[in-house]
């Protein structure tokens, strides 16, 4: 529902695999065929180009057309970027987010306890100057790539902030910053124990034994997994946080590629609990090792599953490391929950580049879903195969009203303007907002003025049907600005459908079979 720009952050690119075998004359026609091709360009293609800049064009082109759509040929730099923002790894930098506002680097999200929040660095600060030069005009990647560098050394960022009496400097000295994985945790009215996970970093299994070492300390008696949109990361991570919950010994998932016996995964520590109920939250942006965590907990029934049916990719990838700095991601394998269930789901490439499902499905009554293999968990229960984790309750994310839905698509067009405008008007709200505040009349009709003045398509007939929609793009953007990451989440859980039902069936169990029960009295209901 979140209107957004161009963003520098996290992101884990989902892969299909596919391939073929060449045999036979083909084997000795194929390097003829590619030496005259090579040559003729060469020597009377109409424009100059240089025998290395040729050969890996060659190898992107092979790369890019032998069925494996998100296999990728790295250049030096590209493959720190890669390892940067997919593998969420360490980096030498302040430890914050940034986005593209109309040419202006703006702060979007400061890490907690990294030099940015530690100097006073705030979102919604505008980047005008790093070190002895003025970053005006500056495309973004060129912003990001001066503020990274080696740990330990100096640096200086002026930023434009709003209320401020003029520009404001600071001194930093960049560090080895991990993005967090568990940005807060907390128990729950109910005493239910919430651990939001959004990326399998390299430090997710401390963070996340961290969190529940401490909820249950508190007297949780009962944890909700928050999974969603989390598109995976390091699979031994995936794999150390399954085995908080199961016992020592228990199969987690396996591999199996083109030749060899499967390489089978076991939980290799005590677990922290094997008793109190666990409940996880899927949707279809829980990706890779993400499904990982949640086909094992289903298949071992140490997890009830809520949400919607997960994206699908549990292909295996490996880094190839090649002469002159390059690398190459290619497809090798693929991974299976512990009852043998496939968790990536079939898709098909399309001439224009997208990947698309071809049994997509979300609702128990989807004949897709019905059509697709049987498995049991270790109680007996009906968990489906054929790629992907199918939640055991599905509940759809959507609460938006017929209106809200129709002033959505109306500016989606105009989207990027939109999302700049609310969030112009979200930072001067939030300098004075309480964490109780309640949208004004004014503020919308400020809200409605910005969006003509940005030519957002929009009469005020569909602004005001669609209110309970603008109320909340309001409410998300003022907290996400004024308060931490754990108030503006106590602000959004009315509106979170999914998590409210999740919240409605874990405090009626008092152990994990309790909460499955309810799951297959809900099934039947």
């Amino acid at each position: 529902m979140r209107l957004r720009p161009r963003t520098i952050a996290l992101a884990v690119v989902p892969v299909a695999v596919a391939g073929f075998l060449v045999r036979g004359s083909a084997i000795r026609r194929g390097p003829d065929l590619f030496s005259q091709v090579f040559a003729l360009v060469r020597r009377d293609g109409v424009d100059s180009v240089s025998a290395d800049a040729l050969y890996e064009k060659a190898a992107r082109g092979l790369v890019h057309t032998i069925g494996d759509p998100y296999a990728e040929l790295y250049t030096r730099d590209e493959l720190a970027s890669f390892s940067r923002e997919n593998l969420g790894g360490a980096y030498g930098g302040l430890g914050m987010q940034i986005e593209d506002h109309n040419g202006r680097a703006t702060i979007s999200r400061v890490f907690a306890r990294g030099p940015a929040a530690v100097g006073g660095l705030r979102p919604g600060d505008v980047i005008v100057a790093i070190d002895s030069a003025s970053v005006r005009g500056w495309p973004l990647d060129r912003v990001s790539k001066t503020l990274l560098g080696e740990p330990g050394t100096p640096l200086t960022v002026v930023v434009d902030r709003v209320g401020a009496d003029g520009p404001v400097r600071g001194r930093f000295v960049r560090e080895i910053v991990h993005q967090p994985s568990v940005p807060f945790a907390m128990v729950l009215d109910g005493g239910i124990g919430y651990v939001p996970l959004r990326v399998f970093s390299e430090s997710a299994a401390e963070e996340v034994h961290t969190a529940l070492t401490r909820l249950l300390a508190q007297g949780a008696r009962g944890i909700i997994l928050d999974v969603r949109e989390n598109g995976g990361g390091a699979v031994d991570q995936a794999l150390a946080i399954t085995n908080f919950f199961v016992p020592e010994g228990t199969e987690i998932a396996s591999v199996r590629e083109r030749k060899g016996t499967p390489e089978v995964y076991h939980a290799s520590h005590r677990p922290l609990t094997t008793t109190v109920p666990v409940l996880m939250l899927i949707d279809g942006g829980s990706a890779s090792a993400t499904e990982i965590v949640a086909g094992a907990l289903q298949d071992h029934d140490r997890a009830l599953i809520v949400g919607t049916t997960s994206f699908g990719k549990g292909l295996v990838q490996t880094l190839f490391p090649l002469e002159g700095g390059h690398a190459l991601k290619l497809t090798t394998g693929r991974w299976y929950t512990p009852n043998g269930r496939s968790i990536q789901k079939p898709r098909k490439l399309l001439p224009d580049g997208r990947l698309v499902e071809i049994n997509p499905d979300s609702a128990p009554a989807d004949t897709a879903r019905h059509a697709r293999p049987v498995f049991r968990s270790d109680h007996g229960r009906i968990v489906y195969g054929g790629g992907a984790i199918t939640p055991d309750v599905v509940v759809t994310g959507d609460t938006l009203s017929d209106a809200d839905r129709a002033l959505l698509r109306a500016i989606t067009p105009a989207s990027q303007a939109a999302y700049l405008a609310t969030y112009a008007l979200a930072q001067q709200l939030a300098s004075t907002a309480r964490p109780d505040f309640v949208v004004q009349d004014a503020w919308r009709d400020t809200l409605f003025a910005r969006w003509q003045t940005a030519r957002v398509p929009v009469n005020r007939a569909q602004f005001d049907a669609g209110r309970h929609l603008i109320d909340r793009l309001l409410i998300d953007r003022v907290s996400e600005l004024a308060f931490s990451d754990s108030a503006a989440f106590r602000r959004r859980i009315g509106d979170d459908r999914q998590l409210t039902r999740a919240l409605e069936l874990i405090r009626q169990a008092h152990t994990q079979t309790d909460l499955l029960g309810l799951a297959t009295a809900v099934q039947r209901g």
